[in-house]
């Protein structure tokens, strides 16, 4: 257990002044030093108990007997990196995996938002994942979910959590605030939930994280600053960046695997000269694969210094920026006396190799390969076995019915490549006996969401397009943000129910169904959203879904995150629900077919 600074303080200047003796010393390292700015060559690291004591010269004062030392050999030294908005159970994996996975390309500190789980489970599920988070040899906090359900009124979720219930959870220990605000149109109305929500945080002392998901940047806008939320990560243009900066809010910028927001946004420093103090780098959601095969927050960092962004800035605004925002900048996020020895050596700025990780003084991974030992959580009983459709289904189920005529002009959902939102399309399909007809050809295929949490038996059908499908086939997810309800995209109903009942027999997961072969399924018996097996083994299942995705004509990058989000009531424009079809722009519901 990491002591806290209050209490050792008096052992870090003994070491630091030569008296007693340092854990673990790094020698000859170029500081990145995120304060000041600048690389210091010729630089000494002493830590003692978690924590660094001594980083200056020459540290050579507090090596003793039973220190040990490590030569950077004139590489570079920078903080551990800090996820600044994330989603553990995107990675399809639990917290100790998830860890495990990236803990390998830097990343030390994550501050997750378990909304997931608590649409699932509710406020057990979030204790579950805090208690794992609690255990672990990094740092990993945990925002209370601020809207379970996320759209109220428009969606039916697993679960709901009261203001009452937010209020509890945020004495809980290891809590660093109020997840995403999704519910903006309620911070704009004075919602009495979210007023109470932000009322009961500030009051604690803690952070209201953001998610203003509209483009419109008048008066609904300055409303949601002056309600409380303190970041967004939803911006997607240079524009959207600034104004929250303007704001006082914190620009949170997403690379995740799916979610490309960066690119755009930094224009505001690289291109307008805004200050990066207040610009966060975050991922919000990244799979298995992407976090095995590609790397965490090295890769958006990396990413980010493509874009023009000093290797310095970068680094600043996925170290210090983060823990300052978090009222942790005296805890993390630097290499400076009595902060937490979270310490990346590195041989490039640029390219970022992540030769050695260390986390409070500990070191946890070399060369790309973790070394420390990390072991599998046991989540109970109670949060497995959730699927739950109260009948097997039957391609009839599938039917959209439309009354008269050989055509009809329907809504369609427009799947945006690498972004969040939809586009809200119009089509004209065939109706054949009363149903409405798919168009292949056209890009348009089925799209339908099964209630799953209370056995009602429920189907709700619509229409998507951008996928790319050109055969029959059909992909079903018990992944369904947020209300995680069953969602299925097909171009042949039995397919698609084929893929329904085997998601439920097996306790959810992601399946996809071709010609009535199976070509890939992911488990996910914890709550339906992640698995319980190493994240290689996960990694390894999802690029074969990705693979059979294209062999079905899906051409999308990261499909499965496109498909993962098409229930997300609370970002424009189109979304499926469990009521229906959704108007996001307007947020009620509309019809599918146009009258």
């Amino acid at each position: 257990m990491l002591q806290p600074w209050s209490e050792i303080a008096p052992r870090l200047v003994d070491v630091a002044m030569g008296r007693k003796q340092a854990d673990l010393v790094v020698r000859n390292g170029r500081w990145v030093n995120v304060y000041s700015g600048e690389i210091v060559p010729g630089t000494d690291v002493a830590i003692v108990a978690g924590r660094f004591a001594c980083v200056g010269p020459d540290a050579g004062h507090t090596i003793g007997e039973g220190t040990r030392i490590v030569d950077a050999a004139g590489r570079y030294l920078l903080p551990g990196l800090c996820d600044g908005h994330m989603h553990v159970e995107s990675g399809l994996v639990t917290v100790s995996e998830f860890a495990r996975a990236v803990i390998p390309h830097g990343t030390t500190t994550m501050f997750v938002d378990p909304h997931e789980i608590a649409n699932v489970l509710g406020m057990p599920g979030v204790k579950l994942m805090n208690d794992e988070a609690q255990s672990l040899p990094v740092n990993i906090f945990v925002q209370v979910p601020s809207c379970v359900p996320s759209a109220p009124g428009l969606e039916n979720a697993g679960a709901t959590l009261s203001a009452v219930d937010v209020r509890e959870a945020l004495a809980w220990p290891n809590i660093i605030g109020l997840g995403e605000m999704m519910n903006f149109p309620g911070v704009a109305g004075n919602d009495p939930k979210m007023v109470a929500e932000i009322a009961a945080t500030q009051a604690a002392g803690l952070t209201v994280g953001g998610h203003y998901a509209s483009p419109d940047l008048g008066r609904a806008f300055h409303a949601y600053a002056a309600g409380g939320p303190a970041d967004d990560h939803e911006g997607t243009t240079v524009d959207d960046a600034i104004a929250r900066v303007r704001q006082g809010m914190r620009a949170m910028l997403r690379h995740g695997s799916a979610w490309f927001d960066v690119a755009a946004q930094v224009k505001a420093i690289t291109e307008r000269g805004i200050d990066p103090r207040n610009f966060v780098l975050c991922t919000d959601d990244s799979h298995s694969g992407t976090l095995v095969n590609d790397g965490h927050m090295n890769r958006v960092v990396r990413h980010a210094i493509a874009q023009g962004l000093k290797p310095i800035t970068a680094i600043q605004m996925a170290t210090l920026n983060t823990a300052q925002h978090f009222g942790l900048e005296r805890e993390l996020g630097s290499i400076a006396p009595g902060r937490r020895a979270d310490l990346i050596v590195t041989t490039d700025l640029t390219a970022l190799p992540i030769e050695m990780v260390f986390g409070r003084g500990r070191l946890l991974a070399e060369k790309g390969v973790l070394v420390a030992d990390i072991p599998a959580y046991d989540y109970p009983a109670s949060a497995k076995n959730t699927v739950k459709l109260g009948k097997r289904l039957a391609a009839t189920d599938f039917d959209f019915s439309a009354a008269g005529g050989s055509d009809v002009e329907v809504r369609v959902i427009g799947v945006v490549e690498n972004q969040a939102p939809t586009t809200a399309l119009q089509r004209r399909l065939p109706v054949e006996s009363g149903v409405v007809q798919m168009d292949r050809a056209g890009d348009v295929c089925q799209i339908a969401l099964v209630e799953r949490h209370r056995a009602t038996g429920g189907v709700v059908n619509a229409f998507v397009s951008g996928f790319g499908y050109d055969t029959d086939c059909a992909m079903a997810s018990t992944v369904a943000h947020d209300s995680h309800h069953m969602i299925i995209v097909g171009t042949n109903k039995a397919d698609m129910a084929q893929a329904a009942n085997r998601l439920q027999e097996v306790g959810g997961g992601i399946v996809l169904i071709a010609g009535g072969r199976e070509l890939a399924l992911v488990e996910l018996p914890i709550a339906g959203l992640m698995s319980d097996e190493r994240a290689e083994v996960v990694a390894e299942k999802a690029s074969r879904l990705v693979e059979a995705m294209r062999a079905c004509g899906c051409k999308l990058n990261n499909a499965y995150m496109q498909h993962s989000l098409l229930a997300l009531a609370v970002i424009p424009e189109l979304r499926i629900s469990d009521i229906g079809l959704i108007d996001v722009t307007r947020f009620e519901k509309t019809e599918v077919i146009l009258r």
